[in-house]
């Protein structure tokens, strides 16, 4: 559940700052992604905990009215839902806390009840807001059963040299790039240097998004810059989960990068005209042609 405090900037380090207005949210990113998967074309299973709070029943009721399978989905006895404490400024920028909560508590074994849905799917998502030991189980399933995998390193952390070589698409922002390769990644140019090296890990296709500037691409079809749509931002929360979902949907369906990418900068631009995390989500029909509105 994301808790959102809306305020005219980021706070200062040791600052109080007097905020605008306060929020709940759905959220978390393997949700996010999950519900921009399913808006936008897919039929859409999920693998997570909640905890048995209140959060938990809202989260959960939430997905199902998107029509998510919630079979993997378990409940937690004594721990709460995670949570993101999220600062939005006035210029749609976020700063976010994640506390991880029942997320913690998502095991290799139930990775493993999940293995037939793994085994037949047209694309694994994953993310880390679990731990990585079962990021790592669900990405060895899917890499034996031949099931494309996505991986949105994020909250950012080292990986192993092995995991990369399993990765299709390893879908990174600045700041995980940055982390992940160890060298600065600022731009364009830096992006293209943070995405040679993280092919030189094995991966088999890289994207780096750059916000405004765009995304960056490499891989086995290729490599290209692609700019962004231009639009009036308002929050920038579950712009990189709704990419995430418009590109899997798309490649998984058959369409080139280009068009994969081209479609997810497409529903993560109307995703920053509006406020929150999964409320801010496009449904396909919103994304013919001329729906993006220009800034």
């Amino acid at each position: 559940m994301d808790l959102v405090v809306h305020a005219p900037r980021l706070p200062s380090r040791g600052e109080t700052l007097l905020g605008d207005r306060f929020e709940t949210v759905n959220g978390g990113k393997g949700a996010n992604q999950a519900v921009a998967a399913a808006r936008l074309g897919a039929n859409v299973a999920m693998v997570g905990c909640v905890g048995t709070d209140a959060f938990g029943t809202l989260l959960c009721d939430a997905l199902y009215r998107e029509r998510i399978d919630l079979a993997h989905v378990h409940r937690v006895a004594g721990q709460p839902s995670g949570i993101a404490s999220i600062t939005v400024g006035s210029d749609g920028s976020n700063s976010i806390v994640v506390a991880p909560g029942a997320n913690a508590q998502l095991s290799a074994a139930d990775v493993d009840a999940a293995a037939d849905l793994i085994a037949s799917a047209d694309m694994l998502i994953c993310q880390l807001e679990v731990p990585l030991a079962t990021v790592e189980r669900a990405i060895e399933i899917a890499a034996r059963n031949g099931t494309p995998i996505l991986l949105n390193p994020a909250p950012a952390q080292p990986l192993d040299d092995a995991l990369y070589r399993r990765i299709d698409y390893l879908l990174v922002n600045e700041t995980e790039a940055e982390l992940l390769t160890e060298m600065p990644v600022n731009g364009v140019p830096s992006a293209r240097f943070a995405a040679d090296a993280l092919l030189g890990k094995g991966v088999r296709n890289v994207i780096v998004t750059l916000g405004a500037q765009g995304v960056i691409w490499a891989g086995a079809d290729g490599s290209g810059q692609m700019a962004a749509p231009s639009v009036r931002v308002v929050d920038t929360t579950a712009a990189g989960d709704t990419f995430a979902g418009g590109f899997a949907v798309e490649r998984a369906s058959g369409a080139s990068m280009q068009q994969s990418i081209a479609f997810g900068q497409r529903a993560a631009a109307v995703s920053v005209t509006r406020a929150g995390a999964q409320t801010s989500i496009p449904f396909r029909a919103e994304l013919e042609e001329g729906s993006v509105s220009q800034a």
